[in-house]
């Protein structure tokens, strides 16, 4: 389980591309996105690394991340 600090959200849109960037990565990973904390917590089999990379090719800043 990891929890990120994400910038540039703003709307259900921008959380459906966060999540989408996560999932082709890990097709089963399960993504929850608090736009108002600007915070994702993601349960992935995928690296932080990957997960960060994913989100962050689809032009979310990942500014903190964590294991959990």
């Amino acid at each position: 389980m990891y929890e990120l600090q994400v910038e540039g959200m703003t709307c259900g849109g921008c959380a459906r591309s966060v999540t989408r960037s996560v999932q082709s990565v890990d097709s089963n990973a399960r993504v929850d996105v608090d736009l108002a904390a600007k915070k994702v917590r993601i349960d992935s089999q995928a690296s932080l690394d990957a997960v960060k990379s994913a989100i962050s090719e689809a032009g979310y800043p990942v500014t903190a991340s964590a294991a959990v």
